[in-house]
């Protein structure tokens, strides 16, 4: 069974950083590309920031320069560090793991929320 835990989430000062974990389990983590992607409410889930399996990253415009994916294969973990953080990053941030149409996962999301 293929797991995502993600896990770093909390509440931060604008300016500040946080860091967001996300362990896979179940899987071979290394075939898998990896994307952090945010919904806030009343709006669609949207892509932050993704890492291939070879390691090719792409950033949404909104986060360039500020956020940081990066993968850790001996770990299964994705990371996503988030500097500068922007009353506009609140949001659920989820985990998705993906290798083909049939073989795409998400986890359970945390919530990352950046007010004084």
């Amino acid at each position: 069974q293929v797991q995502l835990v993600e896990s770093g989430g909390g509440l931060v000062q604008p300016g500040g950083s946080l860091t967001l974990s996300c362990k896979v389990s179940g899987t071979i983590f290394r075939l898998y590309d990896m994307g952090w992607y945010h919904q806030a409410p009343a709006k669609q889930r949207e892509l932050v920031a993704a890492i291939t399996s070879g390691g090719t990253t792409n950033y949404a415009d909104s986060v360039k320069g500020r956020f940081t994916i990066s993968r850790d294969n001996a770990e299964n973990t994705v990371y996503l560090q988030m500097n500068s953080l922007k009353p506009e990053d609140t949001a659920v941030y989820y985990c998705n793991a993906h290798y083909s149409r049939y073989t795409d996962f998400w986890g359970q999301g945390t919530q990352v929320t950046v007010s004084s």
